[in-house]
């Protein structure tokens, strides 16, 4: 039956689990009832007033749990089938800032700075390279990468899919960033949702990649193992 993964606890990538699973329940009543996330996400986010969270997935627990579902907590890497791997928190060698906001976090060592400590991504083994998807990559593209490769093989990154959460990154960062991804050779990038449409040109032309390799990732967009990017009609 269909797993959920939830990349990170913020509520645009987790409003509509609870619609979701409701949804098909009553067809399938194990579809979406096992939610995977990183050690992390349930971490009381605080605004600064005393007992009010900030985007935290909290009051979503006990709502998906009352309808079915069960969250799967992975404190370290897991393999989740053959050739998939969940990274679970995603170790931060880099200081890349792919985060934004000044909230605070509740975690076992103390309240610090929110930054997404939960974030993972899920990585495909295939015999073409590595497939690494991200939902916004908080933890840093290059940190993710990284640790991708020592989780999984040292192999070269044959497509990487999702946001990287650099809309907003400097020139500097993007110079630096689009340095650092050479060394894992990417053949393809789709870079969507918080990736930054300007961010995605700018890592295309450095890294040298054709626009069929490299493309923004419209709705509807995918990427098919041996068939490439299929960007849709706006993105071609």
């Amino acid at each position: 039956m269909p797993e959920v993964i939830l990349s990170h606890s913020h509520w645009d990538h987790i409003g509509g689990l609870l619609t979701l699973r409701k949804s098909v329940s009553e067809r399938s009543p194990a579809a979406l009832a096992t939610a995977h996330v990183a050690e992390g996400f349930f971490y009381s986010r605080s605004d600064g007033r005393p007992g009010v969270d900030r985007e935290s997935a909290l009051a979503l627990k006990p709502e998906y749990e009352r309808a079915g579902g069960t969250f799967v907590i992975h404190a370290q890497p897991v393999r989740l089938h053959p050739g998939v791997w969940l990274l679970g928190p995603i170790p931060r060698h880099y200081p890349e800032r792919n985060w934004g906001g000044s909230g605070k976090v509740i975690t076992p060592s103390g309240t610090v700075e929110d930054n997404v400590p939960e974030d993972t991504a899920l990585v495909f083994d295939t015999d073409r390279g590595l497939v690494v998807l991200t939902g916004c990559g908080h933890a840093g593209v290059i940190n993710t990468l990284e640790y991708a490769q020592k989780t999984v093989r040292p192999a070269r990154i044959h497509a990487l899919i999702g946001g990287l959460h650099l809309y907003a990154a400097s020139d500097e960062t993007l110079k630096w960033t689009a340095e650092k991804l050479r060394a894992f050779e990417v053949e393809n990038l789709l870079g969507t949702h918080c990736t930054g449409i300007e961010a995605l040109f700018r890592l295309r032309h450095d890294l040298g990649l054709e626009r069929k390799h490299a493309s923004v990732g419209a709705v509807g967009a995918g990427f098919e193992l041996g068939h490439g990017i299929d960007p849709r009609a706006i993105a071609r």
